[in-house]
């Protein structure tokens, strides 16, 4: 695919995830996420041809202009579609798939200092939601999706939702699973209101049996 065309395609995907955006002429004047975009697709091609330099000039240009920050060393696939944009952090050794969708204040990031992969991967269709950090070289399988606000170490199956701090696949293929049984999938779920809710329905359990005990020693005196 040619540049042109290449550019008909992120602006046909911008079309198809927003239903605000009205024509091609706004989005192309008015979308940071495509700017953020674009600019990555120039300095990526600069990083191949092993233009350190530059290429990270004009991600820090976009940067600038845009507050989404995309190292020119991640791998993008085509359809790839940034809503609002405003925080948003790739790293250099990030990769993601086809058709993907992320929202404001999302990290692709690494958990240290190491060489070589650390950054993770998406699949292709996947949306990661607001605010939500996915950290580590691991994978997120094709067609997942994660939560807003969710923390995510460890991988993710295809076609799963995760959602909390640390993440948790909570439905699967469209099935939920057993953690969904522990989280409120109606608000944002709370994972230390829900284990004290565990803890407290021991106690009440163990505060039984121990009633119970004392009124049979009570009963035998």
């Amino acid at each position: 695919m040619g540049i042109m065309g290449q550019f008909r395609e992120e602006i046909e995907s911008v079309k198809r995830r927003d239903p605000a955006a009205r024509n091609a002429f706004e989005i192309v004047l008015t979308y940071s996420g495509l700017h953020a975009v674009l600019a990555y697709r120039a300095a990526h091609a600069l990083y191949q041809k092993k233009l350190y330099t530059p290429a990270r000039m004009i991600s820090q240009t976009a940067r600038f202009f845009t507050g989404i920050e995309i190292h020119p060393g991640a791998k993008i696939g085509k359809g790839f579609f940034i809503d609002h944009g405003m925080g948003v952090v790739i790293g250099e050794t990030a990769e993601i798939g086809d058709n993907c969708l992320i929202y404001q204040g999302v990290t692709l990031g690494g958990t240290g200092k190491d060489k070589g992969k650390r950054h993770p991967t998406l699949g292709n269709n996947v949306m990661v939601g607001s605010g939500a950090r996915v950290l580590g070289p691991f994978k997120v399988g094709d067609n997942a999706k994660i939560a807003a606000n969710a923390v995510v170490l460890s991988e993710i199956p295809p076609d799963s939702t995760a959602v909390g701090v640390p993440a948790r696949v909570v439905r699967r293929k469209g099935v939920k699973t057993d953690a969904c049984e522990l989280l409120d999938q109606v608000h944002i779920p709370d994972p230390v209101a829900q284990e004290l809710c565990r803890q407290r329905i021991k106690i009440e359990a163990l505060e039984k049996k121990l009633d119970e005990l004392l009124n049979n020693t009570n009963n035998e005196k």
